[in-house]
């Protein structure tokens, strides 16, 4: 990571960490407070429906995002690396897992087509998400912006789901925090 950093720093990158989850309608089940013999009951619907997300952070506690309700496929993740460079300005070090989707003649060709000229992509090592911070995005997404939310259908998960991002990103301490986890020096 130290080399990665380091090239980073010196050709002028804006490092940024990306990484897809999803979010059930289901709900996160964390400790409640509830008194002792009264079990609290989450009233929810069992269903596979889920939101698909991605995000990108930055070492400077910035978060951009894009969901939608279907897997994302490599139309997608190159659609999130125009968004990337709509709004991050300068070259890009695109730091991300070994997924499929990441490796694909779409994604390729995106490159080919005049990308490489501001987006570098470096793969982490496999099964090591323990290396990405953008884990830590989700984690704390997950268990504590929407622990216990049970939503009733995906709009509503949508609706929540917008709310928590927006307050994580006036909280760029844990998004650096999440950097920190990892071992990343932050800047």
């Amino acid at each position: 990571m130290a080399r990665v950093a380091k090239k980073a720093d010196e050709e002028g990158y804006t490092i940024v960490f990306v990484d897809e989850s999803g979010f059930y309608l289901l709900p996160m089940l964390v400790r409640t407070y509830a008194p002792i013999g009264q079990t609290p009951v989450l009233d929810h619907l069992l269903s596979y429906d889920h939101l698909s997300v991605i995000s990108a952070i930055t070492p400077d506690g910035k978060l951009y995002t894009m969901m939608q309700e279907p897997s994302f496929k490599s139309p997608d993740i190159v659609r999130f690396l125009k968004h990337l460079m709509r709004m991050i300005p300068g070259k890009l070090l695109v730091i991300w897992d070994g997924a499929t989707i990441h490796r694909s003649q779409v994604v390729k060709a995106f490159l080919a087509d005049g990308a490489a000229e501001r987006i570098y992509l470096e793969r982490l090592p496999g099964y090591a998400p323990e290396l990405n911070p953008d884990e830590g995005v989700w984690n704390y997404l997950k268990r504590v912006e929407l622990k216990n939310v049970a939503c009733r259908d995906l709009t509503h998960l949508r609706c929540e789901l917008r709310k928590a991002i927006a307050r994580l990103r006036h909280k760029t301490s844990v998004i650096r925090g999440c950097f920190a986890q990892t071992g990343f020096i932050t800047f």
